[in-house]
């Protein structure tokens, strides 16, 4: 895992070159704390810088930038490829040598026997690299199937950026680029910016599974060599003839091989653990491929009620006989993190499980420097209760004229949220929400009607996933709001709407909310983590596996659940699903009032001039009060406005 940063400047390098790039490396000195290092070809225009951090081949042999062994390319890579292994043995069968057993140095032997397409569809694992080809004086920038690793690039005047992060490129003296609008209200809309916008006009993010190649400093060819949708339509068509338990059994041996692969490392290796099924499910194989050795795990809870996993994580532990590490933060400790969050995410990000995450991040890198993870475990396997929310309501409410529906909704919505608490028996009301971002009764009926009347999936899932229905009358000085491609295309033939929403999630709302929060919470304390579920072999047997077997009971990730039943006692496996969540509706009304008060003071937001004052304020106005719980919409706003603050890196000082 590692950071890279690099330039092209049409006509040369300038004598400052050197310079300007190591400030775009020491920018990304938290993603690779043990070695830097660079190289520049003054005459061709191109400066390759590296970061990184050594978890295969700690010697100087796995050192970048790397150059292959012909001499023709030369790469800087952040990942992990979990098949080198056997790739390597299959060029060593053809007598190519190799000084060291880096994965970057097969990745290099690959991309020149087969070419650079055929060799990163063979590629199994996490990547973002920057391969210069110096035969034909060309640039490539790649990124992994499901965009794990992020890779940010933008032209300004004659010189074309790149970087792991956007505060690489703001770092050089070209990257002043101005807040994106758009960007602005794509935040309000998702809680992220997703790809390919950046929050910096001019900068964007490369997709993932994509090859952008150029020649002369410009874009020649931008290539999708993977696509959720397009992949889960060929492997659903190709059907599944097993049974339910048939997708079990097929499901455990992936997850072994995978698994196994993904525990390779010259470093020490551990987990993280919540106690719910996808990170359960991961550690109990992990145990299994350890053999004898006990698997280090890692956690964190919060000793607010209906917010503190940490029990149930410590049950698992113990069944599973983990070497266990767990941490209760206080809400003091926690909300001391969030001023920081502008400088740990240099681009305005709003899932406010990035507090947890970061916590436990912090917590697990004083012990390993690589960590498993369960992510994308609901995206592929049906786990979020929106999905089970839509599977056993939506059919119902279709049935009704979308008029109807509307009225429905204007109706109830116009209820006061104090009343629909009363009605549905809900004392706390919405000072004291429970676990869950929606597991409030009065949240979940107010989200429900705020869905009531969608007329497609795609309206379906932006007003699911947002607060701020219309971002566009937000943001000033914007007429509408980008639509992200993945919303263009409708749904998908052959799906149902469930299936839809899950593929809708693998394209957006799991690249570009929780990899972007997994990413950038781990490298800013130097640690790797890992998603065995995102082996796209083993997101290719899910999207194979029939919806009806993923909800064999109604409940969704059935098969996941099957496989855990079998090491853990059912009170443990069944538990509802929770969510890494905070209790920010409280925080935000106490220790964090502060705070929200300046970054939300009417008189700044106008001076900005980025932000409707009056629907800004009124919001908060409403939640401090406690009359509402609008934390889902105040949190991006808040985000947006910390990074305005002073949390992104200064853009466009001189080198």
């Amino acid at each position: 895992m590692c950071g890279l940063a690099g330039f092209w400047q049409a006509g040369g390098l300038t004598p400052d070159a050197p310079t300007c790039l190591r400030r775009m490396m020491d920018a990304l000195r938290h993603r690779g704390p043990d070695h830097a290092a660079d190289w520049l070809d003054p005459a061709a225009g191109i400066a390759l810088g590296h970061r990184r951090l050594a978890i295969l081949d700690l010697s100087s042999e796995g050192h970048q930038p790397m150059h292959s062994a012909s001499g023709r390319y030369v790469v800087v890579y952040n990942g992990e490829i979990y098949n080198w292994r056997s790739l390597r043995a299959a060029e060593e069968l053809r007598g190519v040598p190799f000084r060291g057993h880096s994965d970057t140095e097969v990745l290099l032997a690959v991309i020149e026997r087969r070419g650079l397409e055929a060799a990163v569809n063979a590629l199994v694992g996490m990547f973002a690299f920057a391969l210069w080809d110096r035969a034909e004086r060309s640039l490539a920038l790649v990124r992994d199937r499901f965009g794990e690793k992020p890779l940010y690039y933008g032209w300004s005047g004659g010189t074309f950026l790149f970087g792991s992060e956007l505060r690489a490129l703001s770092a050089h003296p070209a990257g002043d680029f101005p807040v994106d609008r758009g960007s602005l209200a794509l935040l309000l809309g998702f809680g992220c910016v997703p790809a390919p916008w950046s929050i910096r006009s001019g900068v964007f993010k490369l997709e993932p599974g994509t090859i952008l190649r150029l020649r002369d400093g410009t874009p020649e060819r931008r290539q999708r060599y993977w696509c959720p949708v397009e992949v889960a339509r060929g492997v659903q068509a190709a059907g599944f003839a097993g049974s339910p338990q048939d997708a079990v059994q097929e499901v455990r041996a992936q997850l072994a091989t995978t698994v196994s692969d993904e525990m390779v490392a010259d470093v020490a290796l551990g987990a993280f653990l919540s106690g719910g099924v996808d990170s359960s499910t991961v550690v109990a194989a992990m145990t299994t491929v350890a053999g004898g050795s006990r698997v280090r795990t890692f956690t964190i809870g919060f000793p607010e009620q209906g917010f503190n996993e940490a029990e149930e994580a410590r049950e698992v532990a113990a069944r599973l006989g983990t070497a266990h590490t767990e941490l209760v933060v206080s809400g003091a400790e926690a909300c001391e993190v969030v001023p920081r969050l502008g400088t740990i995410y240099d681009e305005p990000f709003a899932d406010a499980s990035q507090i947890p995450t970061y916590l436990v991040a912090a917590l697990t890198r004083r012990f390993v420097t690589v960590a498993l993870s369960g992510d994308g475990g609901d995206e592929l396997f049906g786990g979020y209760n929106r999905y089970a929310l839509m599977r056993h309501h939506w059919r119902t409410l279709a049935r009704l004229p979308r008029a109807a529906r509307r009225l429905l909704a204007r109706i109830g919505l116009a209820v006061p949220p104090g009343m629909w608490s009363r009605a549905l028996g809900v004392l706390r009301g919405a000072r004291r929400p429970g676990p869950g971002r929606w597991q409030n009764p009065t949240d979940r009926a107010l989200k429900l009607l705020r869905v009531l009347d969608a007329d497609s999936p795609e309206t379906l899932y932006r007003r699911l996933l947002g607060a701020w229905e219309e971002p566009a009358r937000v943001v000033l000085g914007l007429a509408d709001t980008p639509a992200p491609p993945a919303l263009e295309g409708g749904q998908p033939a052959g799906t149902d709407l469930v299936r839809a929403m899950m593929l809708l999630d693998a394209e957006l709302y799991l690249p570009d909310d929780i990899l972007v929060k997994v990413d950038r919470a781990t490298m800013a304390v130097s640690l790797e983590s890992r998603a065995p579920f995102l082996d796209h072999r083993m997101a290719e047997l899910a999207w194979r596996i029939p919806t009806e077997i993923h909800f064999h009971d109604g409940r969704g990730k059935w098969v996941l659940r099957q496989l855990l039943a079998e090491v853990l006692p059912a009170g443990l496996v069944n538990r509802p699903k929770k969510g890494f969540e905070v209790p920010l509706a409280d925080w935000l009304r106490g220790p964090l009032a502060g705070w929200a008060d300046d970054l939300l003071s009417a008189d700044r937001l106008r001076r900005q001039g980025f932000l409707d004052a009056d629907q800004v304020t009124t919001r908060w106005k409403a939640h401090r009060s406690g009359t509402r719980n609008e934390q889902v919409a105040l949190w991006p706003v808040l985000a947006f406005q910390a990074w305005l603050d002073g949390g992104a890196a200064p853009a466009g000082a001189p080198c």
